[in-house]
């Protein structure tokens, strides 16, 4: 004879009985089990995970350019004739000579007339920094 089973009981072969601790519905009036929808969430999450990796690239590439700036001009000041010790802290201005060599300055721009290429500052760490007065 065929044992009559009430709701919210299922058996469990493991265990050899029927369970009625079950954390879902098991009747056929119990609501329906659906999975969510991750589509847009999923949509939600990638837009902002690419904006954040857009955004970090960006910083990234100007620090890059950046760091690229300022070899290129510590490479023209260290590669440029000079005949005297920088002092840190001092402006000294770059000129282009008559043979289109490059040489540091004490002289300022507006007090004599050679081509005139930047001013810069030797700092702490041995780097020239370009100086915009």
């Amino acid at each position: 004879m065929s044992e009559k089973i009430p709701d919210q009981v299922v058996y469990s072969e493991e265990r050899g009985y029927y369970s009625k601790n079950l954390p879902y519905a098991t009747n056929v009036g119990a609501p329906a089990i659906q999975t969510d929808d991750l589509v847009a969430w999923k949509k939600r999450g990638i837009h902002h995970v690419n904006k954040t990796f857009e955004s970090q690239f960006k910083e990234i590439k100007a620090a890059y350019e950046k760091l690229m700036e300022d070899y290129h001009w510590n490479d023209l000041v260290y590669n440029a004739r000079f005949s005297f010790e920088p002092v840190m802290g001092e402006i000294y201005h770059m000129y282009v000579d008559d043979f289109g060599s490059h040489f540091l300055s004490l002289i300022a721009p507006h007090e004599w007339k050679k081509e005139y290429v930047a001013s810069f500052q030797l700092n702490s760490e041995k780097k020239w920094i370009v100086f915009r007065p």
